[in-house]
């Protein structure tokens, strides 16, 4: 049986049929959510947590932002039964004999810190591996909170804690990534994720825009534009086929071949880009491009440009992507050859001014890691700061 892949409308209800043996994602349900493609804002690797739970009692909470999908090991049991690669509670009962069974409104939470603040405009509450033992709702809430609140003062729902309902309560299936496009306007922080009236979520994304804290980024004055947790974001790239272009511009030195970017082998005269949105028009003074873990797979040159858009350039990568200077593109870093497993530095010989940025990369292969080192002009710090304020940041 193959895995089922559904229309992004569909929204999967009720049970799982049991694990029978072989491959557990042979009947997973499943779809393909266009929003997947933004950033995750509640990736562990960008500082996502889970600050607290009512219940972890057969799964513990922070199962549920680690990176990867659901593992699932049917020999695996502990001393309070089955160990599951997800948050599961116990399972709840009534106030008495004559009354087993739990109340309507009964459920289990969760409090989640997002890695980046940002807008949510998909969700997806993965119940991966839990089959019978899912929750029969669930519904998810955003607050936007500054400093570090812990679980009382997110709790209280008062002042700045006050939370906003992003995704009412909803039934979703067992073993299916339960996808959900979002309506959100403002700029959220946390989460509190509520599932009905018990059971087990392997993980949860949640997809949107970052909106960095001007104020932050001022105070740091030069720091990477580029980078996820700053607002920078891939548009669009050349080719997936491995690994993630967003990859490029996560936190930290990839540790794996597959915390990068690796194209498919080319074999006509082509090349390889991925285009970023920088998290506003800024002065970039410096950049690095690292091939960390890409030895063999190493792209064997690179080349970088950037485009204004504030300053009227016309919209688009031009052509395939490459070739300095069509669509309002400047090379800031003509064809260089590149090191396999090597971190590349360069200092520009000018800042250069833009919006965006596009990374070429001859013929094939991949990169690690892009920084752009440089500070947001009057503009764009403006620009910045109106966007925080019209999402209530």
């Amino acid at each position: 049986m193959t895995a089922q892949h559904a229309h992004p409308a569909s929204r999967f209800t009720g049970a799982a049929r049991p694990y029978g043996g072989g491959d557990p994602y042979a009947d997973y349900r499943t779809a393909d959510f266009p929003f997947t493609r933004l950033t995750d804002l509640a990736d562990r690797r960008l500082g996502a947590g889970v600050v607290a739970a009512n219940d972890e009692f057969f799964a513990e909470r922070e199962n549920l932002l680690l990176p990867g999908r659901a593992v699932f090991d049917p020999e695996r049991f502990g001393h309070k039964g089955k160990v599951m690669d997800g948050w599961e509670t116990r399972r709840r009962r009534g106030s008495a004999a004559g009354d087993p069974w739990p109340a309507a409104e009964d459920h289990d939470w969760a409090l989640i810190r997002l890695g980046a603040p940002g807008v949510v405009h998909g969700i997806v509450v993965d119940t991966a591996h839990f089959r019978g033992n899912h929750p029969r709702d669930v519904s998810v809430e955003g607050a936007s909170v500054p400093g570090s609140p812990g679980p009382e003062e997110l709790l209280s729902g008062e002042g700045e804690a006050a939370w906003t309902t992003l995704l009412p309560r909803t039934p979703v299936g067992g073993h299916a990534a339960n996808g959900f496009a979002v309506p959100a306007d403002r700029r959220i922080t946390h989460l509190r994720l509520s599932q009905y009236p018990d059971g087990g979520i392997a993980r949860l994304r949640v997809y949107g825009e970052v909106v960095p804290d001007p104020v932050w980024l001022e105070a740091l004055g030069t720091f990477d534009v580029v980078a996820l947790e700053n607002g920078g974001r891939v548009e669009d790239a050349s080719d997936r086929f491995y690994s993630p272009p967003a990859n490029t511009i996560r936190p930290g030195r990839s540790h794996r071949m597959d915390d990068g970017w690796e194209t498919r082998r080319r074999r006509d005269q082509g090349h390889d880009w991925i285009r970023y949105r920088l998290a506003g028009q800024a002065e970039i003074r410096a950049l690095e491009i690292d091939t960390a873990y890409l030895k063999g797979n190493s792209a064997g040159w690179a080349s970088v440009s950037v485009r204004d858009s504030e300053a009227g350039a016309a919209d688009g990568r031009g052509g395939d992507g490459g070739g300095g200077g069509d669509g309002g593109w400047r090379e800031i870093l003509p064809r260089t050859r590149l090191q396999p497993d090597t971190n590349h530095r360069f200092v520009l010989p000018a800042p250069a001014v833009g919006t965006h940025a596009r990374v070429d990369i001859f013929p094939d292969g991949g990169i690690s890691r892009l920084r752009l080192f440089g500070s947001l002009t009057e503009q764009g710090s403006a620009a910045l700061a109106a966007r925080h304020r019209e999402l209530g940041g």
